[in-house]
């Protein structure tokens, strides 16, 4: 299995789940949460950094931070993951 489970949103109900996983041979992080579709927010990530066709922003919740922090420390300390 590549993709290892790290944190969700315990607000999650049903199909809405932000969450965090992890590539366990790049290291990558994968983000699931709800795809930006605003005109304006685009235009700011696509001024600020661009976007590829293949690329979307994802917008996680607020509550998800202090979660989100502890996970990478986490990862940074585990010898299994590049």
């Amino acid at each position: 299995m590549r993709l290892r489970f790290l944190v969700i949103d315990p607000n999650t109900e049903g199909d809405h789940c932000p969450a965090m996983q992890v590539d366990e041979e790049t290291g990558d992080l994968v983000f699931v949460g709800e795809t930006i579709d605003d005109a304006d927010d685009i235009a700011q990530l696509q001024a600020s950094s661009g976007i590829s066709p293949s690329e979307s922003g994802v917008r996680i919740p607020r509550r998800m931070r202090k979660l989100i922090l502890e996970k990478l420390r986490e990862l940074e300390e585990d010898p299994t993951i590049p």
